[in-house]
């Protein structure tokens, strides 16, 4: 989580060096872009903050392309000062934060591999199986109902769960770190196939984003996820492995963790 969290705010301390995305190549000021954040000058009152998404335009003023700084004047950053790392504009600064924690991430997400497949994690608990799979659209119709699962069900992955980490562990942090290393003019030196894989160093730049705001939207959905299904319970359960059922009704026996 650390790592996650540095990542993200020193990424957008990055990004709000220029807060445009392309596909291709090239991105310069006059390319068209997919998306991007900006600060519009008026003649009479306050700058607007836009933001733009292929052909639509919103007005974000206050969130995002103009807001209030850390001195207490209008800025006209992309995204604010209290989320970017440093919170002052510094883009040498961000890329040292970025790249430092981005090999600590690294290292910690090929030992989580090597651990999950020797323990046979992946197979036995993240793999889904035939029944899984015919059961997605009940699974789906419990979270609509918010519906919580019960008795042995509720010590086991459901398959919604089950492809969630698949998807991100399998595929948002590979493309994560390969894109990553798309950017970097030292890797493209030495392996100039990579940026070629997503059809140019911008179009690298435009994955690596979205992956990102994947990722954070995973987590914000597992942590509100302990929330509701009970902080103490689910933290213990990550420390000690241990994991409280509460009992159906009619069950004077309960369950064991």
């Amino acid at each position: 989580m650390l790592c996650i969290a540095i990542l993200l705010m020193s990424g957008l301390q990055i990004f709000n060096a220029h807060p445009r995305l392309y596909w291709g190549d090239t991105g310069n000021e006059g390319d068209p872009a997919l998306f991007e954040i900006y600060a519009e000058e008026q003649l009479e009152g306050p700058p607007i903050g836009w933001t733009k998404i292929g052909n639509r335009i919103f007005d974000t003023t206050g969130v995002l392309g103009v807001f209030t700084d850390i001195d207490g004047f209008l800025s006209g950053r992309a995204f604010p000062y209290w989320i970017t790392l440093p919170s002052t504009q510094n883009l040498a600064e961000g890329r040292r934060w970025h790249f430092f924690f981005a090999w600590l991430f690294v290292i910690n997400i090929f030992v989580y591999l090597i651990y999950g497949f020797a323990r046979r994690h992946f197979q036995r608990d993240i793999a889904p199986s035939g029944a899984d799979l015919r059961s997605i659209g009940r699974t789906i119709l419990d979270h609509l109902k918010f519906t919580r699962a019960r008795g042995e069900e509720a010590k086991r992955y459901n398959v919604l769960q089950k492809l969630t980490y698949i998807a991100v562990i399998f595929v948002l942090l590979p493309l994560m770190i390969v894109t990553g290393l798309s950017m970097s003019p030292g890797v493209n030196a030495a392996a100039p196939f990579l940026p070629e894989l997503f059809g140019g160093r911008q179009s690298a730049r435009t994955v690596h984003f979205v992956s990102m705001l994947l990722i954070v939207l995973f987590v914000i959905v597992h942590i509100l996820e302990v929330f509701i299904s009970g902080v103490f319970n689910e933290m213990r359960s990550m420390i000690t492995g241990w994991f409280a059922i509460r009992p159906e009704r009619g069950d004077s026996k309960g369950s064991k963790p």
